[in-house]
């Protein structure tokens, strides 16, 4: 009985298809696989197709290389100073040592997420009990230490992650809530108005500091401004006694001229703004204000000055 050739192809196919999935096997980009050799990890499988004996010999566990993202509940710590804080963390890790990561948690990714977040639990209790209180609440915003305390976390955890020998590798760390039990609010609080106590002292201090900085540099322009003022005052005095000096060498040939200049001066300073004046004409410059033939003294006769 002759076969039909498309039967045989078929069936060769087939025998090809079973065999190919008894012998080889495809790792995923994203993945990567931990092959054993009864029940033991003997080899890693990156991306790609790979060979293998058929089962019960070896067996491929495949596992997803990508990050996987773990937050912790609500905690209470104690920071260094006494104060109960509660704080959530999270982190992402990934798988980065297949074998090692087989021999210590199988095929379960929940053990492991277990274990990373137990290292993390140890990470941020000795983390915050080694930093005061004011390093994660405080109004000043240069005492918050936030940045720091997650970058030692990080660095904590990726190093118990190594020293375990896990096979995983810690990607980032972050704290991403704090709270406050009900039994610490108000002494947060009463440590916080303390805080902004201490600050609005500072600015009054400052504020006053500056405040006399300014009055002493005030003064001191204004006293180098007076003495500047009676430097030239005195120069100004001094000046107008010299030239008054040279007037009173001339006036001293005449002094009948002299006595005439200066009523006569004292006159027009009375005599400046619209007044009436009842004073008596007997006396000193008023006197001019006679006739020519009532004063003793007038313009007609006054001596002539002396030609020289």
């Amino acid at each position: 009985m002759k076969r039909n050739p498309i039967t045989i192809l078929v069936g060769v196919l087939l025998l090809v298809v079973f065999v190919l999935l008894l012998f080889v096997f495809q790792v995923r980009q994203n993945e990567v696989a931990v092959v054993t050799t009864f029940g033991e990890a003997t080899r890693s499988a990156p991306p790609g197709p790979h060979w293998r004996w058929p089962w019960p010999i070896q067996k491929v566990h495949q596992f997803d290389q990508r990050l996987y993202n773990l937050e912790t509940k609500f905690e209470q710590v104690q920071t260094a100073d006494g104060y109960n804080l509660l704080i959530m963390a999270y982190v992402g890790w990934h798988i980065s040592e297949p074998q090692l990561f087989f021999r210590s948690f199988g095929d379960s990714v929940g053990k492991a997420e277990e274990a990373v977040e137990g290292v993390l639990r140890n990470a941020y209790s000795g983390g915050v009990g080694q930093h005061p209180f004011s390093h994660f609440v405080a109004a000043d915003e240069k005492e918050l230490k936030l940045l720091e305390i997650e970058r030692e976390m990080l660095a904590k955890v990726q190093a118990d992650v190594r020293a375990n020998n896990y096979g995983v590798e810690i990607a980032f760390l972050g704290i991403k809530k704090l709270g406050l039990p009900e039994s610490a609010t108000e002494a947060v609080f009463e440590l916080m108005r303390s805080d902004r106590q201490v600050q609005v002292s500072k600015i009054q201090f400052e504020g006053e500091r500056q405040a006399s900085d300014l009055r002493s540099a005030a003064d001191l322009a204004s006293a180098k401004v007076l003495a500047d003022a009676d430097g030239q005052a005195t120069r100004i005095r001094a000046q107008g006694e010299s030239e008054a000096a040279k007037t009173f060498a001339v006036f001293k040939q005449e002094p009948e001229l002299a006595n005439f200049l200066l009523s006569l001066g004292a006159l027009e300073a009375f005599m400046k703004e619209k007044t009436v004046l009842v004073l008596d004409t007997q006396t000193a410059p008023l006197n001019l204000l006679k006739g020519p033939n009532a004063g003793t003294t007038n313009a007609a006769a006054l001596p002539r000055p002396k030609q020289p």
